[in-house]
């Protein structure tokens, strides 16, 4: 039993030291990865924090329900979306993973073409006054 202890030792030690080691680097990586969006625009520093959140981007949405950045529509959105979930059912056995990816990418479409709408409305309210 005495051999296992100085080895045991050792094992702790250099699980102490990599457990500090990611405990100081995550959050330097985080911020600096925050600070550098900021440079590139709000917009990026909330892509970067939606990431980190576990959501998804505009580009990866576009690719999950296969559409280009030239045919981007709403009515592309809603047609691709309409052939994809159908074609996941889980009755026909589709995937509820597949099928939960191209919910959210049309959510986070939708959710941007608003943004987008309110943005445009804000502009023209501020070119009136």
């Amino acid at each position: 039993m005495a051999p296992l202890g100085p080895i045991a030792r050792a094992l702790a030690q250099v699980a102490v030291l990599g457990v500090s080691v990611l405990a100081r680097a995550i959050p330097a990586a985080y911020s600096a990865a925050v600070q550098n969006a900021k440079k590139n625009g709000v917009q990026g520093a909330s892509s970067v924090i939606q990431k980190a959140k576990g959501g998804m981007m505009k580009s990866e949405a576009l690719e999950i329900l296969n559409i280009t950045e030239k045919a981007y529509t709403m009515e592309m959105v809603q047609k691709q979306f309409d052939k994809y979930f159908a074609a996941n059912a889980i009755e026909k056995g589709g995937s509820f993973y597949l099928q939960s990816k191209i919910y959210r990418a049309k959510e986070l479409l939708d959710e941007y073409e608003e943004e987008k709408a309110a943005e445009e409305q804000q502009k023209e309210e501020q070119a009136k006054q």
